[in-house]
């Protein structure tokens, strides 16, 4: 059969430009000479490239255990700081989950006779955090975590005198909290120290005060007895792991 003349004219026209400009330019007889892609205007998923949903990530917990707390703190600075503690080696504060949480504390009184008696008081905790994806990284639940602990002591119900302060050296960051309270009829010094080691949080506690007529101890003696300890303390979180 013939082809009709206006039919081979545009047929002649097609053959005429590039090879890849007639394929979207120059359609089949069935197109009825529209000039469109097959395809155009469809929205077919199958055509378009699929990506994969991106998974959240959160950055590792830097510690994975957390120290024996009775051992935390050597036995020279325990029995440098508690004197007459009752239990040497420190009593074992209970916890449902060694591997998150722990702690350990020692307490005595030492009789000086006629001078009175000086009681001592010393506690040290940890919290370990592990990375979440829906509450953050270990460490920084660590970071919150010692705001909150932070909040608490500086809302210490009755104390006097208190005062905040940044430590150096003890960890990547923390805070010491000192303040006079009063309790049993006698007038303690507390020193209280939170600091953050990578995953972990540590809380330490030094208190004391002077019995039958003893003086209390001093500020920087209670203060420095809890820096040192606290030391001690981050150092065996690293040592653990």
């Amino acid at each position: 059969m013939h082809r009709s003349a206006p039919r081979l004219t545009r047929i002649l026209a097609c053959a005429a430009v590039p090879v890849m400009l007639v394929v979207a330019g120059c359609s089949s007889d069935s197109d009825g000479g529209s000039g469109a892609s097959p395809d155009k205007g469809k929205g077919s998923a199958s055509s378009a490239p699929q990506t994969a949903p991106s998974k959240k990530t959160v950055e590792p917990a830097k510690f994975a255990k957390l120290p024996d707390a009775c051992k935390a703190v050597s036995a020279k600075t325990t029995a440098t700081l508690v004197p007459k503690a009752k239990a040497k080696n420190g009593t074992s504060a209970t916890s449902s989950d060694t591997s998150s949480r722990g702690g350990c504390s020692w307490n005595g009184l030492e009789d000086k006779g006629t001078k009175g008696s000086q009681y001592r008081w010393l506690d040290v905790s940890f919290y370990r955090y592990d990375s979440d994806v829906a509450l953050g990284s270990g460490q920084e639940r660590a970071k919150q975590n010692l705001a909150k602990e932070l909040a608490k002591l500086e809302a210490t119900e009755g104390a006097k005198k208190l005062r905040t302060t940044e430590t150096s050296g003890i960890g990547e960051e923390g805070r010491a909290v000192a303040y006079d309270l009063r309790k049993t009829d006698e007038d303690f010094k507390y020193a209280s120290v939170v600091a953050r080691t990578g995953n972990v949080l540590v809380l330490l506690t030094y208190n004391g005060a002077g019995y039958a007529g003893a003086a209390a101890p001093s500020d920087k003696a209670v203060m420095d007895g809890a820096v040192k300890a606290a030391k001690e303390a981050v150092a065996a979180v690293a040592a653990a792991n």
